[in-house]
């Protein structure tokens, strides 16, 4: 047994005590693993519920339902609004916690409905090394985090997905499309529909990790870096769909993809979540040992 494997029979064990759960899902590689684990272990004590905002691609929420699909899961859909808060849309560097805010909120009210008391999300062991505020909203509404409790990382879970033939095992990394804007720079939906067309346009040229990062009237294009040199012998249908998406310059990123590059300009402090870079609690958002554990048998 491999050490995945042995984490991941530590993840059903644990997924099995809870007796109940809804999946905050996404239809990323990590949510869909635990949604898989989830209904295996739970059956139908178990709810999927794809939370599908402006924040969202819709191309993104059209895989996540052809994947809930595809694996038979009980998917329940529901809308956030995370633009509705001014807090998200100044988008300060802890944007990500009032958007979890919302989602948990959200997903609290519908757990109550159908009598589930654990609300579980996708956070695995890789997460804690970046700037997650989320990590804070998840402690305060109770959210328990069992890829993270039982050691997953990104490469483990790709691993599983593999070995369980779910189709997001090779899937590119997602997140949320506020990220694509420098802290600081107010958010709009229409902003946000500029960058999911402008990276749908680019995939459809054949590239797989895309971000378009927004400056302005700026588009910086990251890829993997394993795709620049590909990427540089499309430059001129990249620039020509960027400005189709309505940007007026566009620009490759020479270092390539980055997950969370944009957290660069953040000091280590606020990385951390020390030293008051949360207004809204004490804690250092760095120290998971806080966060809530799923029960013990």
């Amino acid at each position: 047994m491999t050490t995945a494997q042995q984490k991941y029979a530590e993840l059903r064990h644990m997924l099995q005590g809870l007796g109940s759960a809804l999946v905050a899902y996404s239809g990323g590689v990590d949510s869909t693993l635990l949604a898989f684990a989830a209904r295996a272990a739970l059956d139908d004590r178990c709810l999927v519920v794809l939370a599908i905002s402006d924040a969202y691609a819709a191309s993104e929420i059209e895989d996540a339902r052809t994947t809930a699909r595809a694996l038979g899961l009980h998917l329940v859909e529901t809308e956030t609004h995370e633009l509705a808060d001014e807090r998200f849309r100044s988008n300060p560097h802890d944007r990500c916690y009032y958007c979890k805010i919302e989602m948990f909120g959200v997903l609290r009210g519908i757990a109550g409905t159908h009598d589930i008391e654990w609300i579980l999300d996708g956070t695995n062991a890789d997460d804690t090394n970046d700037h997650r505020p989320g990590r804070l909203a998840a402690r305060e509404q109770g959210v328990l985090s069992p890829l993270l409790e039982v050691g997953l990382n990104k490469s483990e879970i790709r691993e599983l997905s593999r070995e369980f033939s779910l189709p997001t095992w090779a899937k590119p990394s997602g997140a949320c499309l506020a990220s694509r804007f420098p802290y600081g720079t107010s958010i709009t939906e229409p902003m946000l529909r500029q960058v999911a067309e402008a990276e749908d346009g680019c995939r459809a040229l054949g590239l797989v990790q895309v971000r378009v990062r927004t400056h302005g009237d700026v588009a910086r294009i990251e890829v993997e870096p394993s795709e620049l040199e590909r990427a540089f012998l499309l430059r001129h249908d990249l620039a020509a769909t960027v400005r189709a998406a309505g940007f007026a310059f566009a620009t490759l990123d020479l270092e390539g993809y980055s997950t969370g590059s944009l957290n660069r300009v953040l000091d280590a402090a606020t990385r951390s979540g020390t030293q008051g870079a949360l207004s809204h609690s004490s804690g250092d958002l760095a120290a998971d040992s806080a966060a809530p554990s799923a029960p013990t048998s």
